[in-house]
């Protein structure tokens, strides 16, 4: 798919229906726009297809996780696309693209054009008539949602991108340039503060809405989350002059949403419940993406020598490194810290052992009762073809009950986090910081320092890691801040992107492996290895493919630098 998607004309759509307490997906079919849009059904289809493209990320690029393309994890297998990202490989004819999000874009765009011609006066005297209007006038407001959550994720890949609200003709479409990231960004700001009333803070208490009890569809909540995750990427260095205005405002937005969720019950609730089965029902998920019942997830990352387990995105030892000694609160190599380089794995932060998989651990996963052996020669470990690099295997977003045996095979429901609440106190603490220079400082319009904000995630229950103390240096809170979000938020899709926006690429380039081998007398030897990746700035954002350029016959619609 590519951007000829957002031309009008015949529709060729994905009905989903609104069943249940979710969204369910039916097969596709080609309609027309009277039967979409005289049928209550498939007008509420219409939009939920829309829906079907929220991103997610078990492997975007090639089976690869953005992990896999920054500083978190190294991808197993070297012939997969996500490489590209750090041999230097990444190109206009070698690249993954996104293009396809206008086809979203163009069904809003050709909904929000045609949901006034709707004719229900047939279904007026059907007893839930009313419940049933009271769900299409909420629609619109759904849709805009929509369309400014896929172009909030083009301008975060591509920077300028073509930008429309109109359903366009194909001349029309290959005619558009490119529109300044700050320019989509503001409208998709604009979008949200003139939709946010609209829209519900939960389904589950709607008493008049054919849509009562539903869950995935947006709420107020969400559109709070979008407003304020665009407004700290509008305020970083990537999009432009960083000013304090900007990241003021960005801090009163993610206030907003921390604010809202304590209105509306949404709370930190334990670091383990999200990802499994029920992440979906987590206290602190303010919108997930459902994907269904899979295991294609745990193929690609349960443990090579695990029966059909393929490895994958392995984290690295610089995402070990940032796990502190839970003891002291301090990293690894600081002085009392308390680190045992004989038995490097214990006494750290809780979210160690949730996240990354290590040698010697047992039942990962559940049904495996053979200990891991990740060091050199081991049933884990190199050389074994496919075995991870790094010394160590995945663990979050798995589920360890799935069983990708040939015998007891299964799968279990996956559902993407996009958005919760522990991401809005980290994105408030970087903006107030940002805006006060300080991370103790706070305003009357801004009562919680940065600082305070932190801490609010590192003392949730599961977790409760030692307060960052007062009186930190800007220099210090900034390494403490970014090895917090680096370690809460680890493999949720933020740590490439942060790296980007930051403008700190070349800092983080390269990775650090754990070489672990065992000795004569039985004892493991550690050894770091470094691995140098390749940088170069037009990595800031990613190639136009070269299909889509020769498509194109606007001035305006020019090559990302470097490419």
């Amino acid at each position: 798919m590519n951007i000829k998607n957002i031309l009008g004309g015949a529709l060729c759509l994905a009905l989903f229906a609104s069943c249940g307490d979710e969204l369910d997906y039916r097969e596709f079919s080609n309609y027309n726009k009277d039967y979409v849009f005289k049928n209550f059904d498939n007008t509420v289809g219409f939009v939920t297809n829309i829906y079907s493209y929220l991103d997610y990320d078990y492997g975007m690029i090639d089976g690869g996780m953005q992990a896999s393309a920054c500083d978190e994890a190294e991808y197993a297998w070297k012939s997969s696309q996500v490489n590209y990202f750090t041999n230097g490989s990444l190109s206009s004819k070698n690249t993954p693209s996104l293009f396809g999000y206008y086809a979203p874009i163009r069904e809003a765009n050709y909904f929000l054009a045609h949901y006034p011609e709707c004719d229900f006066s047939d279904y007026k005297f059907n007893k839930d008539y009313k419940n049933q209007m009271v769900r299409f006038n909420r629609l619109p407001y759904e849709v805009r949602f929509l369309r400014a959550y896929y172009y909030a994720l083009l301008v975060k890949y591509y920077g300028a991108v073509p930008f429309t609200t109109e359903v366009l003709t194909e001349a029309q479409a290959n005619a558009l340039g490119r529109t300044p990231a700050q320019d989509v960004m503001t409208f998709v700001v604009k979008e949200c503060d003139e939709i946010l009333n609209h829209l519900p803070a939960s389904y589950a208490g709607l008493t008049d809405d054919a849509a009562a009890g539903e869950t995935g569809r947006v709420t107020k909540l969400a559109v709070l989350a979008l407003k304020a995750r665009t407004l700290l990427y509008a305020a970083s260095p990537l999009f432009g002059a960083e000013t304090a205005e900007r990241y003021h405002q960005a801090a009163l937005a993610a206030k907003a949403v921390i604010d809202s969720c304590a209105a509306y019950g949404v709370s930190l609730g334990k670091y383990a419940e999200l990802w499994g089965t029920d992440n979906w029902k987590a206290k602190e998920v303010i919108m997930a993406r459902r994907i269904g019942d899979l295991n294609d997830l745990e193929r690609r990352n349960y443990p090579m020598g695990v029966e059909n387990g393929n490895s994958g995105n392995c984290p690295t030892q610089t995402l070990v490194d940032a796990y502190e000694m839970r003891a002291t609160g301090k990293l690894w190599n600081e002085a009392g810290s308390g680190y045992d380089p004989e038995k490097p794995y214990e006494g750290r932060d809780p979210r160690f052992a949730m996240t990354i998989a290590v040698n010697g651990e047992k039942n990962w996963p559940s049904y495996n009762a053979a200990a891991l052996e990740t060091y050199y020669g081991g049933s884990n470990g190199e050389p074994k073809v496919g075995a991870t690099p790094t010394g160590y295997y995945l663990k979050k977003l798995l589920d360890g009950t799935v069983n990708i045996s040939s015998v007891n095979g299964n799968s279990k429901r996956h559902s993407w986090v996009a958005y919760r609440l522990g991401e809005f106190y980290l994105n408030y603490a970087e903006a107030m910081f940002k805006y006060s220079r300080s991370a103790d400082a706070v305003t009357p319009d801004l009562p919680m320092s940065a600082r305070e904000a932190v801490n609010v995630i590192r003392s949730r229950a599961d977790v409760n890691m030692p307060a960052l103390p007062t009186g930190l240096s800007a220099d210090d809170f900034w390494k403490k801040y970014q090895n917090e979000r680096m370690v809460e938020l680890a493999f949720e899709g933020h740590r490439y992107n942060d790296i980007r926006r930051w403008r700190e690429g070349a800092s983080h380039k390269d990775i650090v492996e754990m070489k672990i081998t065992k000795k004569a007398d039985g004892t493991l030897a550690y050894t770091r290895h470094t691995v140098s990746r390749i940088w170069d700035d037009k990595l800031y954002f990613w190639p136009i493919s070269n299909s889509e350029m020769m498509k194109h016959t606007g001035s305006g619609f020019t090559q990302n630098p470097g490419y």
